[in-house]
């Protein structure tokens, strides 16, 4: 690879037009898509003879299954590894092994913890490198939820979005796509698991601090996700605290008569989320999760251009 490869890290390194293309892209890849089959490839193919190493050290279902499926439809190959089967589990450093992976395959995916872990990756690395998510963000899966509300909604810049539930790596990778493209976010968290004041400081469209009763009025799609990331311990108090930030009917019923609610998955049913509103009308997260691939298929290909 050349000196200018590209790594696809957050959504902070685009700008307005470039991530709107990125959407729009991984649309018009969706459109375009063969229905003869999964694996069919596209007609670019533009990962033909190329190699897609995927990294976990978190598992994992949409993002693997959404890795592979795009590679296999852009015309490439993949190689999953699980990053306590590889020599990092017995103390290889992260810098060596970007190295090494960087000799056997055309670009990497890693789904890791820490973000330091990624960016190391990344530094050392000659090939593309994509975050898959970080205990920072997620941006695949938010590239992947804006493609579904420009999907259902037709309008990303002029609609209202609030987030329901505890700050995390996902709701900073939506906050970043509020600050590039502009669009209304409120954010209804507690207290005790609120945003960083320092991230959404000079941006007057996006609100925090609201009331859980009446943040979802006249909105156009709500947003949640589980309360407790992977590995982290079941807390009875956290669960307690959140409790009235549940997305329920009767949020649903404040909002827009067309609004949509987004979830990256996966929901446990009666805890952030009641099994009527994600098993409802409103629900669009099979799209959402469909959309992943599509999404990748977008970020890859822009990552090998």
């Amino acid at each position: 690879m050349t000196e200018t490869k590209k790594d696809f890290i957050d959504l902070t390194q685009f700008n307005k037009n470039e991530l709107i293309f990125l959407i729009e892209d991984g649309i018009n890849k969706k459109n375009m898509s063969s229905k003869n089959g999964m694996a069919s490839v596209d007609e670019d193919a533009c990962a033909k003879n190329k190699i897609l190493a995927t990294i976990f050290e978190k598992p994992s279902t949409r993002t693997r299954f959404s890795f592979e499926t795009a590679m296999y439809q852009l015309g490439g190959k993949t190689i999953y590894a699980n990053m306590s089967d590889m020599q990092l589990g017995r103390g290889e450093t992260i810098d060596d092994t970007a190295k090494v992976i960087s000799r056997y395959v055309d670009i990497a995916m890693l789904r890791t913890n820490k973000h330091s872990t990624l960016e190391n990756f990344a530094k050392n690395a000659s090939i593309p490198v994509i975050n898959g998510l970080t205990d920072k963000s997620h941006p695949c899966q938010v590239l992947a939820d804006l493609i579904t509300v420009k999907e259902k909604i037709g309008d990303i810049e002029n609609k209202s979005y609030v987030w329901f539930g505890p700050a995390n790596n996902m709701l900073t990778s939506w906050i970043h796509a509020a600050q590039i493209i502009g669009f209304e976010l409120r954010i209804c968290s507690p207290k005790d698991y609120s945003v960083d004041n320092n991230l959404v400081s000079g941006f007057p469209n996006i609100t925090t601090d609201l009331d859980p009763n009446d943040a979802a009025k006249d909105c156009d799609c709500i947003i949640t996700d589980t309360w407790f990331s992977m590995g982290e311990d079941d807390n009875d108090q956290k669960r307690k605290i959140l409790e009235p930030y549940k997305v329920d009917s009767n949020k649903i019923s404040m909002a827009s008569s067309d609004a949509i609610f987004l979830h990256c998955l996966p929901a446990h049913r009666g805890e952030e989320v009641d099994a009527d509103v994600i098993d409802g009308v409103n629900s669009v997260v099979w799209d959402e999760a469909e959309n992943r691939v599509h999404a990748q298929k977008s970020i890859i290909r822009w990552c090998l251009s």
